[in-house]
């Protein structure tokens, strides 16, 4: 299984936040992609901005990584995102893993794309 890998781009003209998350996550690579989070996103007005992510090469969650998860989903929610988009490969496991999660947490507007 790929390892977790993950990419951040801010782009203040266009108002999006771009970020590119792929593999496997560990605990440990979680904590890097939250520090790094932090450090791009912290200093600009979310509420402007949209949230996209390009999950094409996401795997399955596993159910020891859901917690992680759901707590990054929480971040963005108190983060306040204009909208937070994710696309992904067609998958209605990770599909329905995603909405599930968006919906505990209640994060919204949040919309997953089949691409």
């Amino acid at each position: 299984m790929r390892e977790g890998f993950y990419s951040i781009q801010v782009n203040s003209v266009q108002k999006v936040v771009n970020m590119v998350v792929g593999g496997s996550f560990s605990p440990e690579k979680v904590q890097q992609f939250l520090n790094e989070y932090h450090k791009n996103l912290d200093p600009i007005p979310a509420s402007q901005y949209e949230l996209r992510f390009d999950c094409r090469d996401l795997n399955v969650i596993t159910q020891d990584m859901i917690p992680h998860l759901q707590g990054c989903f929480e971040l963005y929610k108190t983060t306040g995102f204009k909208k937070v988009v994710v696309e992904i490969k067609q998958s209605a496991i990770i599909k329905m893993q995603l909405n599930r999660i968006a919906k505990t947490v209640g994060l919204e507007p949040f919309e997953v794309v089949e691409v």
